[in-house]
């Protein structure tokens, strides 16, 4: 099994193969709007901003598992994100990272990168870095901003 063998749903709840993504440097992150670190989206919108035509994608999954700090219909994250952080990366469906109903995409993220205390995603705003071939390249922790690793972006374009 690859990344690309991994379907998601979109913010309208809409299947969307991974498969789209091939060929292409993509950062997944688990997020939320509520968060301490929801301003990272300025960051996150930054590098889409600078990186975007040269093959790069932000895909954003809100996760409401973390203290209540996704709350809100897909369509409500959305929003604040255009309107706070004027987001226009990919956004999909809520999704759980962690548990018997965690998403198979983030079963296959933690399988191929643990983070420094093991496999289990500790909050919002853990990243994974993925280049051109599908392959788990990084992963990031949540206090890690976006600008601290741009270069490991650049890296891989």
């Amino acid at each position: 099994m690859n990344i690309y063998d991994i379907t998601v749903k979109d913010m309208n709840n809409v299947d969307v193969s991974l498969e789209e993504y091939r060929g292409k440097v993509l950062l997944i992150v688990n997020t939320a709007t509520g968060c301490g670190f929801t301003p990272q989206y300025a960051g996150l919108q930054n590098l889409y901003n600078k990186y975007n035509k040269q093959g790069f994608e932000v895909l954003d999954f809100p996760c409401n598992q973390f203290a209540g700090q996704a709350p809100g219909t897909e369509a409500e994250i959305d929003n604040f994100c255009t309107l706070n952080y004027g987001t226009t990366f990919p956004r999909f469906a809520k999704i759980k990272v962690n548990g018997k109903d965690e998403s198979p995409l983030y079963s296959f993220l933690k399988k191929e990168k643990k983070g420094a205390l093991g496999a289990a995603i500790k909050w919002n705003f853990t990243k994974f870095l993925i280049d051109r071939e599908g392959n788990v390249v990084e992963r990031f922790a949540p206090a890690d901003k976006p600008e601290s690793f741009e270069k490991n972006i650049v890296a891989l374009l």
